[in-house]
C-alpha cells in the first residue's frame, strides 16, 4: 500500500467576495458576489492531494465554533483523513478573499486555531506522521512547528516540501533540511531579501536559492510557468499552460498537491513538474479554493487535448 501525503498546515473558511477590481486602500467598491470556500493552504493541499486519488492525510486544528464543525466536514467530504485534526477553544481559521473579473485576489488571514497547532501536539502525532510517504508544510501555522516538523522530517528520512507561504524569511537551519521548497515570486523575494524579480531573473535567482540550503526549488511563476530546478539538473522553465482565468486562488496549492503526487507515483521531477502545471491551470479556471480542484481523470485529458501544443511544460502556479 502507498504511504500517504500528510500535510501539516491551516484549515480555514474561505470568506471570497467579488468584484470588477481589488480596492485600493480607502476605497469602497460595490461587489458583484459573496461566498464562502473550505480554504487553507494546508486543506487546500490536503484535497488536492485526494481529489488526485491519493492518500491524504491532514494535520491540523479547527476552532470549537460552527465553522469548526463544517469545516472537518468539509474535509471529510473530500476524502481527506482527518484522525489528526484536533478542536480547540476558539475561533476557527478564516480568510477573506476580494478576487477580480481579471482572475487577481488579494487575502487577508486571520489564523485562529491554526495559530495554536504547536509543536507538542505535533509530537501527540508522531507515529502516524513516521509513516507519512512525504510530508507537506506552510507557513499559516507557527514557524516552531515548520521548523519541528522539518527536524522531524530529516531525523525519520521523510522527503520534506516546504511552500514558504506567506512570505518570510528563514534560517539557513530550516532551509537545509527541506527537500522541496516552493515558492512563488513574493515569497522568493523574501528569501532572497531583494528587488522585485524581473522575466529574466528565474534561472539565475533559483541558483541563488538553492545555495542557501534547499535541495531541490521549484519557483512558480504564476501565468509565466515555474522554474524547475532540481538537486542534479541546472534550472529550467517551464512555461505555462494558456487558458482562461477565473481565480487564481489556491492555484499554488493545487500544484503543490500535483506535484507531491505525480512524485509519489514514481515520476520524475519534470513530469511531476509539468502534472502539476496542469492541475494548477484546471484551478484557476474555477472558482474557490478547495472546489477547484481537479481528478487526476480530468488532469490526463487535459495533458492529452495538449499533446501537440509543443513542448508540453508548466502551467498557471500560483503568484
Amino acid at each position: 500500500m502507498s504511504k500517504p501525503i500528510i500535510v501539516v498546515g491551516s484549515i480555514n473558511l474561505d470568506l471570497v467576495a467579488s468584484a470588477e477590481n481589488i480596492p485600493r486602500p480607502g476605497e469602497t467598491l460595490i461587489g458583484n458576489t459573496f461566498r464562502t470556500f473550505f480554504g487553507g493552504k494546508g486543506a487546500n493541499q490536503a484535497v488536492a492531494v485526494a481529489r488526485l486519488g491519493y492518500p491524504s492525510i491532514m494535520v491540523g486544528n479547527v476552532g470549537d465554533d460552527a465553522f469548526g464543525d463544517q469545516l472537518r466536514a468539509g474535509l471529510r467530504q473530500a476524502n481527506v483523513s482527518i484522525e489528526a485534526v484536533d478542536t480547540v477553544a476558539g475561533a476557527s481559521g478564516v480568510a477573506v478573499i476580494v478576487t477580480s473579473t481579471y482572475g487577481q485576489n488579494s487575502i487577508v488571514v486571520v489564523p485562529g486555531a491554526n495559530g495554536k497547532l504547536g509543536p507538542e501536539q505535533l509530537a501527540r502525532h508522531a507515529r502516524l506522521l513516521q509513516n507519512a510517504g512525504i510530508l507537506l508544510a506552510q507557513l499559516e501555522i507557527p514557524l516552531e512547528s515548520v521548523e519541528f516538523l522539518a527536524d522531524f522530517a530529516a531525523r525519520h528520512n521523510i522527503p520534506f516540501m516546504l511552500d514558504p507561504a506567506p512570505a518570510l524569511a528563514l534560517s539557513t537551519a530550516l532551509l537545509k533540511k527541506v527537500t522541496w521548497l516552493t515558492p512563488n515570486e513574493t515569497e522568493t523575494e523574501a528569501l532572497l531579501n531583494t528587488r522585485k524579480l524581473q522575466s529574466s531573473d528565474g534561472l539565475e535567482v533559483a541558483t541563488a536559492i538553492l545555495q542557501t540550503g534547499p535541495t531541490n526549488l521549484i519557483i512558480k511563476l504564476g501565468a509565466r510557468g515555474c522554474v524547475l530546478a532540481p538537486a542534479d539538473n541546472a534550472p529550467e522553465l517551464i512555461p505555462a499552460f494558456p487558458i482562461a482565468t477565473v481565480d487564481t486562488t489556491a492555484a499554488g496549492d493545487a500544484f503543490n498537491g500535483g506535484f507531491a503526487v505525480r512524485l509519489m507515483r514514481g515520476y520524475s521531477p519534470r513530469d511531476s513538474a509539468i502534472f502539476a502545471s496542469a492541475v494548477a491551470a484546471i484551478s484557476v479556471s474555477r472558482h474557490g479554493a478547495q472546489p477547484s480542484m481537479p481528478t487526476e481523470s480530468e488532469v490526463l485529458a487535459f495533458l492529452n487535448e495538449r499533446k501537440n501544443d509543443g513542448p508540453l511544460a508548466g502551467s498557471s502556479a500560483d503568484r
